[in-house]
């Protein structure tokens, strides 16, 4: 009777398994001329500040579907706070991952999080050798992220999108996200189908609030500089 009971919850249990695997199986599948675009960062892919729409992939969504014939079906993965180990622990998500192999293009925007949580939590008064401790393992992250996007998915191009000074006065801070950027470059510049695309010169004499929603986020104008710039940089047809 033990074993008739223990061979009945085996099954139950292996039916479960197979049944939630299945669901997330379940993709729709792509209509004609469907694209579909998965995005991951933090808050400024998230949007947060936005009081009109989810920043620049609002943006990017409505302008691409507006502009072209194909429909652009956008996944919007970002999570607020999000540092770049965060988006390998979305990889171990099945609900995450089972969308990376039908995705057509991704966006990356992350490491402003590394940055800020290395210094405290913001930019006043730089700890030079905490910040390049954090880069290093940042830019760890970042050819992991790069390397499971490209052996889930070799041919969806790869919009990686570099950092922004959001106190774009201070020569300090300035040289700091120059050198990240820098490096982020380094990494991915032998690369194929990954596309660098500069943000931090969008906000360079320009007048801070009226692009930002607070000393980090930006507003539906800011966003829109920088869906515009990636519009710019990359052709999605």
């Amino acid at each position: 009777m033990a074993k008739k009971t223990a061979f009945i919850l085996f099954l139950v249990t292996l039916l479960a398994i197979l049944a939630a695997f299945s669901i997330y199986d379940k993709r729709e599948a792509k209509g004609p001329g469907e694209k579909k675009v998965v995005a991951f960062g933090d808050s400024l892919t998230y949007g947060f500040g936005d009081e009109k729409g989810s920043g620049y992939i609002d943006t990017l969504d409505k302008k691409l579907n507006e502009q072209n014939k194909e429909d652009f079906d956008f996944t919007n993965e970002a999570i607020y706070g999000l540092e770049s180990s965060g988006i390998l622990k979305q990889f171990s998500d099945i609900s995450v991952s089972s969308k990376l192999d039908d995705a057509d293009y991704f966006i990356l925007f992350i490491g402003t999080n590394d940055l800020l949580n290395s210094n405290g939590g913001n930019l006043k008064n730089p700890k030079q050798e905490e910040i390049d401790k954090s880069k290093e393992v940042y830019l760890q992250n970042l050819k992991a992220i790069i390397n499971i996007l490209k052996e889930r998915n070799e041919d969806a191009p790869i919009l990686l999108l570099g950092l922004y000074n959001p106190y774009p006065d201070s020569e300090q801070i300035e040289a700091i996200l120059d050198d990240w950027n820098k490096d982020i470059i380094h990494v991915v510049q032998k690369e194929e189908e990954i596309f660098y695309i500069p943000t931090n010169d969008l906000f360079k004499g320009k007048e801070k609030k009226s692009y930002f929603s607070d000393s980090l986020h930006l507003n539906d104008k800011g966003y829109k500089l920088i869906a515009n710039r990636i519009l710019e940089k990359y052709d999605f047809n």
